[in-house]
């Protein structure tokens, strides 16, 4: 019995693993990819819920069951945090409006696009930055680096065209 418990424990983990990684895909718009995974997923899902109704007279299968879908859904967001899918767009605003920062970025590969904003004590430089997901964090630390007053917010781009990223697609 321990070892058919175990079983449903990791077939849980690998299926709603899949699951979230094949939602997260098909948000991210990778259709193709998504539906090999969904083969994987459903395969994996109709065996462990066959499991688990033979034993369903035994309350321990039903939350061993429960708890691996609990587990699967931490790991397919582990698995996704770091393949880093997609992109982000870091929109960022100075204080100074004569910062080298754009520069800065720019000589590290980073497309820049600069505007001036205004905002209730004066002129701001307005930066925006579009990155792969996977450079977030070291981008991030580098804008803090060089100006710890700035306000960044970031979001995901869920499409874009032309510019920067047409020439130079691997950053």
């Amino acid at each position: 019995m321990l070892g058919l418990l175990g079983t449903i424990f990791l077939i849980q983990i690998v299926y709603v693993s899949c699951f979230t990684l094949r939602m997260i895909l098909t948000l991210k718009g990778q259709k193709y990819l998504a539906a090999c995974i969904a083969f994987v997923e459903i395969t994996i899902y109709v065996l462990g819920l066959n499991m688990v109704l033979k034993y369903l007279d035994q309350p321990i299968s039903l939350i061993v069951y429960a708890a691996g879908y609990g587990l699967g859904v931490l790991t397919g967001s582990w698995i996704e945090n770091k393949l880093a899918l997609g992109y982000v767009t870091l929109r960022v605003i100075i204080n100074d409006p004569r910062s080298t920062l754009p520069n800065q970025l720019r000589d590290l590969g980073y497309g820049v696009t600069t505007w001036m904003g205004y905002g209730r004590d004066g002129e701001r430089l307005m930066l925006e930055v579009l990155a792969r997901r996977k450079n977030q964090a070291k981008l991030y630390q580098t804008i803090v680096g060089i100006d710890p007053k700035a306000f960044i917010v970031t979001f995901e781009p869920t499409q874009f065209h032309g510019g920067f990223w047409t020439k130079a697609s691997k950053r």
